[in-house]
């Protein structure tokens, strides 16, 4: 009964008093709304119409008309994010065609030598022993060939080159499209950053194979650099902390000077340990892949010049030998190396060395801005040091004692990233 009384309640007219309907002016229609619902009142509760109206308004929040300057820099940065979209896809099927050379001019490679040396090989005693010398020759030259362009390329590295593109492009396609989805004014300085990037994307992997393609061997090893350069500015120290009890306090963006120790010393560690812990053993592979290298083709180009002499007396055995010797040999060094992949290795260190010095400029980055109001929130920059470096926020605390300048880089021991 009582949520009967209570419906009706709802769908009567108003029974407020003719003094009171008259004093109390019925409201005008605007775009604030009014909602009303039936309830379910439980027994023994007297209501009325007064309790029974919920009121909920709806307020429109006006929209600023945005400038067109604002205006054509959003749309800027959409066909910025959509160019990224492209070249990631563009990168992803050149990475996966570029792999396929790698296994497909392998197998082949080391077919035509071991080929070759097995005719070297039949060929003393074979009723066509000039058929099959010649075979062998031309085999083994043509794989010597092969061998040197190939290494020239690196298949394995251009492959890995790709894929840490695609990676690159779609990170950076993901952020352009969440600042556009935040709906905040676009300004040419946002433009810029980013197209910035993407120059310096294309710089860092580029797509052409020839000419335009990334040296191979080196005469330094360096980190990859995927990210524009930054002005350089003189490091300056924060003295916007004050200590209270022992305890620093933070003038404002969630900086600490604790936190700041924090950065130094993780900076000192990654320079001293992570980055060069890579570009070191990037130079041995580098030293390892370049002898392999020079030696694949030159057995296998010995192996071809003797098999010219197989069967002229006694000089024909040990041509015969070195023949199936050097082709032997060769397929093995080639097999050492492109299916070892040593290019993809020392690519892949190489890549590993420059996203610890990226680390390391976003943290000078932030050090050397003397106002903590321009720099990024210290909390949230901790947070995302920590997650790249696969360390939580507490393990970040132990590198506060590595930027006393008491403490020796030979005196190091741990590493700053868990990650790589």
């Amino acid at each position: 009964m009582a949520a009967l009384q209570a419906q009706r309640l709802f769908l009567a007219p108003s029974t407020s008093s003719p003094s009171t309907s008259a004093a109390r002016p019925r409201p005008r229609r605007s775009s604030v709304a009014t909602c009303r619902a039936a309830l379910h009142v439980p027994s023994g509760i007297h209501t009325t119409q007064e309790n029974l109206n919920l009121q909920v308004n709806w307020i429109e929040t006006p929209r600023v008309p945005a400038s067109p300057s604002a205006v054509v820099s959003l749309e800027k940065l959409r066909a910025i994010a959509d160019a990224a979209a492209d070249r990631a896809e563009m990168h992803d099927i050149i990475g996966r065609q570029r792999d396929n050379w790698n296994h497909l001019l392998l197998h082949s490679t080391n077919s035509l030598t071991l080929a070759a040396s097995a005719m070297a090989a039949l060929a003393p005693a074979a009723p066509t022993m000039v058929a099959l010398k010649a075979s062998a020759g031309v085999l083994l030259a043509t794989a010597a060939v092969t061998m040197a362009a190939v290494n020239k390329i690196q298949p394995s590295q251009l492959a890995e080159e790709q894929r840490n593109a695609t990676r690159l492009w779609r990170e950076l396609e993901r952020e352009v499209r969440a600042a556009i989805a935040l709906s905040v004014p676009t300004t040419k300085a946002d433009v810029q950053e980013a197209m910035d990037r993407v120059l310096a994307l294309d710089a860092a992997y580029p797509l052409p194979l020839l000419p335009g393609m990334l040296e191979k061997f080196p005469k330094a090893v360096e980190p990859t650099r995927w990210w524009p350069s930054r002005r350089s500015t003189q490091p300056k120290k924060s003295k916007s902390f004050g200590r209270r009890g022992g305890v620093a306090v933070a003038s404002g963006n969630g900086w600490t000077q604790d936190l700041e120790d924090e950065m130094r010393g993780l900076l000192r560690v990654i320079k001293a340990k992570d980055e060069n812990e890579f570009l070191t053993v990037g130079k041995l592979v580098l030293n390892l892949n370049r002898g392999l290298a020079v030696a694949g083709p030159a057995l296998a180009g010995t192996a071809a010049l003797a098999s010219v002499f197989i069967g002229t007396g006694e000089a024909g055995t040990w041509a015969t030998g070195a023949a199936v010797i050097g082709g032997a040999l060769a397929a093995s060094v080639n097999t050492v190396e492109h299916g070892g992949q040593m290019g993809m290795l020392f690519e892949l260190l190489r890549n590993c060395a420059g996203f610890y010095r990226k680390i390391q400029e976003d943290i000078e980055a932030n050090l050397n801005e003397p106002d903590v109001e321009r720099r990024e929130g210290g909390e949230l920059f901790a947070t995302k040091v920590a997650l790249k470096l696969g360390r939580s926020l507490s393990d970040l605390k132990q590198f506060r004692k590595m930027a006393s300048p008491c403490v020796r880089d030979e005196d190091i021991k741990e590493f700053a990233g868990k990650l790589f």
